[in-house]
């Protein structure tokens, strides 16, 4: 996107990537059929440990209906809505096709492509930039843009090396961790639930951070995943990676169905002979329902009108605010994204140039802030990249 929109500007433009293709991060989202973009934005729902409001600045740069009409108009790209899932999808459902068509606009707006190609180091030169690749050669620009990843999903080709830059740059870097990562477990309390999916509600809170959400969620044989658990894994990563011990240690609770205490209590009211389980299978998969009422401590057998006080109260308890026990995260490996990055109050947020180098740009996932599951990530590359190309565009001499 930055390499677009500089070429777009008239800026003499190269695009170095490491791979032999590029995009691959686009390739395996939203199940190879890349979510594009959220089809309604709330900006609330991004994290930053930088200014929340700089990163609002940067997010309403493009917004997005101007996003979606770039990919129809300029990309070609037909969209369609899943309202289900509150993403917007190619129609062709093919990531490729996402992928494919950012390189044939970038190629056709004039950018010359280095593929396979390594960046060893960027570093000021008078009032230029020399950029030396990993095989010697020293290239010289007027504007660098470091569109380089962060550290999610290494395989894809992100190892780093855009925070390693602007590191040795001097820009302030904001501890990294995995975000949007499925959860692990390993005390086994829910091993033969693996492969069971269902809606629920999750919070995660440790002493310092909270986050909720509401979607997918699925037992797997080592914890548990979908989109409900990504988006509040950041908070028990970071209660991990920060040694967090006893009470500050971070807590996940679910609330398993749409009912609340209340409807739970009218749910077990005595009704003729119904059991325990017969109630509480009503509204959940059987195999979680005789799972819960385990839990709960309750005998399913025991029919409602013989349930004790203490015991509705227990079970409802356990299905409204059950606390899910988890020993730690899948990491980089399977993370959606990174969080952490480069500090927004070092970025001009409305051209993504360095405050501490002229002529040095720096967008997408090594800056500090990611969003939830559904294309907000891509939004943020989307608008941040198209930004640092415009930016980068209006450097002395106008190279990029």
């Amino acid at each position: 996107m930055a390499a677009i929109f500089a070429a777009s500007a008239g800026a003499e433009t190269t695009l170095i990537e490491g791979t032999k293709d590029g995009g691959r991060k686009i390739l395996i989202s939203g199940g190879g059929r890349c979510n594009v973009l959220p089809l309604v934005l709330d900006e609330t729902r991004f994290i930053t440990d930088s200014s929340v409001n700089t990163m609002r600045r940067i997010i309403r740069s493009w917004p997005l209906a101007e996003q979606r009409r770039f990919f129809e108009q300029e990309v070609g790209i037909a969209l369609v809505d899943e309202p289900a899932l509150r993403k917007v999808f190619p129609a062709s459902h093919k990531a490729r096709d996402v992928r494919d068509g950012l390189i044939a606009l970038a190629d056709a707006r004039g950018a010359k492509r280095m593929m396979e190609t390594r960046v060893h180091s960027i570093a000021p030169a008078g009032t230029a930039w020399r950029v030396t690749l990993t095989n010697a050669t020293e290239l010289s620009a007027d504007a660098v843009i470091v569109a380089c990843g962060g550290l999610s999903v290494p395989a894809t080709g992100s190892d780093g090396a855009g925070l390693a830059f602007a590191r040795a740059l001097g820009h302030t870097i904001h501890p990294t961790y995995a975000a949007l990562t499925p959860l692990l477990d390993d005390s086994g309390a829910f091993a033969t639930l693996a492969g069971l999916s269902l809606t629920v509600t999750l919070t995660a809170r440790s002493a310092t951070r909270s986050a909720t959400a509401t979607g997918g969620f699925l037992f797997t044989h080592h914890g548990y995943s979908g989109p409900s658990v990504l988006d509040v894994s950041h908070v028990l990563v970071r209660s991990r990676q920060e040694g967090d011990t006893g009470k500050d240690r971070a807590r996940l609770t679910v609330r398993w169905t749409a009912l609340d205490d209340d409807a739970w209590d009218l749910a077990l009211k005595p009704a003729g002979t119904r059991t325990v389980l017969g109630a509480v299978r009503a509204e959940m998969p059987d195999r979680l329902a005789t799972a819960l009422i385990a839990v709960a401590n309750v005998d399913p057998t025991r029919s409602l009108a013989e349930l004790r006080r203490e015991e509705r109260l227990r079970l409802i308890d356990t299905l409204v605010r059950c606390v899910l026990p988890w020993s730690g995260d899948e990491g980089y490996k399977k993370a959606e994204v990174m969080g952490g990055g480069v500090s927004l109050g070092e970025i001009d947020p409305r051209t993504m140039e360095s405050k501490l180098h002229p002529g040095l740009f720096l967008c997408g996932e090594v800056l500090d802030a990611f969003g939830p599951i559904g294309g907000y990530n891509f939004l943020w590359s989307w608008a941040t990249g198209r930004a640092a190309g415009i930016g980068a565009s209006t450097a002395p001499r106008a190279g990029a």
